[in-house]
């Protein structure tokens, strides 16, 4: 199995709604068998003990309410990914498939349908499987309390700071893990997005099929790259879609021969869109996704917007605080290895920036809150960063000199305010 196949594999795995649940079917089915047989080579506690008819009874309850369950398990789920997608961001929703609880609750109840359809089976006048008739019930109980655990969740997440917290919470996982993988020994250097490496290279890998690039497997091009005596370079960056026959890594020293063609790109998994695994700029994209939709007219909501910066802030502290060189990497001084093209800081900054700035621009409250984050990112972010942040804020002073310059509101737009408005702003009334 190559890399990137494994790699699909794993995040299909994560996101499909069917595999836990045919897993517990199968558990339920397992047990259901296994608990008939020990009942009949068993004593159990009178208390429990139930006569055929009554067990029949019980099983067939069982199995009638969780088939009921999941159908209903079902429908708050369909109504929970139409609200949020109108409500939020399509793309959230590569966050809502891999949500444990859902499919837990799911897992338990097929098992708990197929255990008690199974268990029926066994159910004779003169030998009743009694224990595993009071577990159908127990697990049926189980059942029960994941549902209310799994639609109180949903309740609470479908709250648009629910959604951005849990986007900026994988965000900064993602983060911490491409930090991670950086602080390796064998790290791949670095270079800005887009690049022009100096010399021609001497193979070009290119692209069989047109997709997004989802992950690289850095380690592994690495030791190919050194095994080989090879500098590697990619060409795009993790999030880049790549149209079928473009250049995807370029080959610098030795031409190991079209054999190693396939190898290279089995290091790189597509997908048909971006996903956060070492891509926390992407994260970004949904959060800025779920605000620049809370202004649009059809909603305007720009509290919804106020929150969303809220959390955007704290992920960019995260990234501002980085200390990755942004100078690039000299190739011309590299033999062998792996270069790959990052984002930079202003790149993660004008991402959050830009669009809240153009679509705010007419709420009080977005732009004094993007001020008052703008603020803060001056202070908190290493001194070589600073730079990109103040050129931010010139551009927000232009857009409220804009909009509001001819207007009574002029000196409430230009102030900042982290609560939006309603902030103590410390100015004597």
């Amino acid at each position: 199995m190559t890399w990137s196949l494994g790699f699909r594999l794993r995040r299909y795995l994560r996101e499909s709604l069917w595999v836990i649940p045919l897993v517990g079917g199968a558990l339920g089915w397992t047990l259901g068998i296994a608990s008939a047989d020990l009942s009949s080579v068993s004593e159990f506690t009178t208390r429990w003990n139930y006569s055929a008819a009554t067990a029949e009874a019980v099983l067939a309850a069982v199995v009638a309410a969780s088939v009921g369950l999941v159908g209903f398990v079902v429908t708050v789920s369909v109504l929970i990914v139409q609200m949020s997608t109108n409500t939020f961001s399509a793309r959230y929703m590569r966050i809502f498939y891999r949500d444990r609880a859902f499919k837990a609750v799911l897992a338990v109840l097929i098992g708990t349908f197929t255990f008690s359809y199974t268990l029926m089976r066994h159910v004779e006048e003169d030998d009743v499987p009694n224990l595993g008739v009071t577990l159908a019930g127990a697990l049926l109980g189980l059942g029960l309390l994941l549902f209310v655990v799994f639609l109180d969740r949903a309740i609470h997440r479908l709250r648009p700071v629910a959604v951005a917290a849990l986007v900026a919470q994988a965000g900064r996982k993602a983060l911490r893990e491409v930090l991670a993988e950086a602080a390796r020994p064998d790290a791949p250097a670095v270079v800005p997005a887009p690049y022009s490496p100096a010399g021609e290279p001497v193979r070009v890998v290119r692209m069989t099929r047109a997709g997004a690039i989802q992950a690289i497997d850095f380690r592994g091009l690495g030791r190919w790259a050194h095994d080989n005596e090879c500098l590697v370079v990619l060409r795009h960056p993790v999030g880049d879609f790549v149209s079928a026959g473009a250049a995807l890594i370029e080959l610098y020293g030795r031409d190991p021969g079209p054999e190693a063609d396939d190898r290279l790109r089995s290091r790189v998994a597509l997908g048909v869109e971006r996903t956060i695994e070492q891509d926390p700029a992407f994260a970004v994209r949904i959060m800025v996704d779920i605000a620049i939709r809370a202004l649009s007219p059809a909603v305007n909501d720009p509290t919804t917007a106020v929150q969303v910066l809220d959390h955007l802030e704290d992920l960019l502290r995260m990234v501002g605080q980085t200390d990755l060189s942004d100078e690039g990497a000299p190739l011309e001084e590299m033999d062998t290895g792996l270069v790959v093209p990052v984002r930079r800081w202003g790149d993660y900054l004008t991402l959050s920036v830009t669009e809240i700035r153009e679509y705010g621009d007419g709420s009080i409250q977005v732009v004094r809150r993007l001020r008052a984050m703008l603020e803060e990112l001056s202070e908190s972010v290493l001194p070589g960063r600073r730079e990109a942040v103040l050129r931010e804020l010139e551009r927000l002073d232009e857009a409220v000199v804009a909009k509001w310059g001819s207007t009574v509101d002029v000196d409430l737009a230009g102030r900042s305010d982290r609560q939006g408005i309603g902030g103590p702003t410390g100015r004597a009334e």
